[in-house]
């Protein structure tokens, strides 16, 4: 699920997920040197990808997130994770999910991945408004 990239970044791949739900994600970083105890995620905000957590495990970082599938494709959502005594240390996230519109196929998640919720959607076609006939 999670690779380092020649950049020194990591991709974290989640599966397919169904549009207009809410994901929980969880991921083991392996050690980064560049990386303190006191990890928090970089002033560059997105709206569909949020840190809920970093916990620093034997094996490196469990990191906690929350996604939110807002459209279908193939879509990466980017996090920096930066140390509050570090001059610019920081290592870059891609998390990359495979989104499925919600009338095709099931979803099929990687570990560490699991549903919290679908967002609300409007459905016109189930509207009692008319318009001003």
């Amino acid at each position: 699920m999670v690779t380092q990239e020649s950049d020194s970044s990591f991709l974290v791949k989640v599966g397919f997920l169904k549009i207009l739900h809410k994901y929980e994600i969880t991921f083991t970083l392996p050690p980064v040197h560049r990386l303190s105890k006191d990890i928090h995620e970089a002033p560059v905000p997105s709206l569909h990808l949020k840190l809920l957590s970093v916990v620093p495990v034997p094996e490196g970082y469990s990191v906690k997130c929350e996604y939110s599938a807002h459209k279908e494709g193939v879509l990466k959502e980017e996090m920096l994770l930066a140390c509050e005594g570090g001059a610019g240390a920081c290592v870059r996230v891609m998390v990359q999910a495979r989104v499925m519109d919600r009338h095709h196929g099931t979803p099929m998640l990687l570990d560490g991945v699991k549903c919290v919720g679908a967002e609300l959607e409007y459905d016109s076609e189930h509207s009692d408004w008319h318009g001003f006939d």
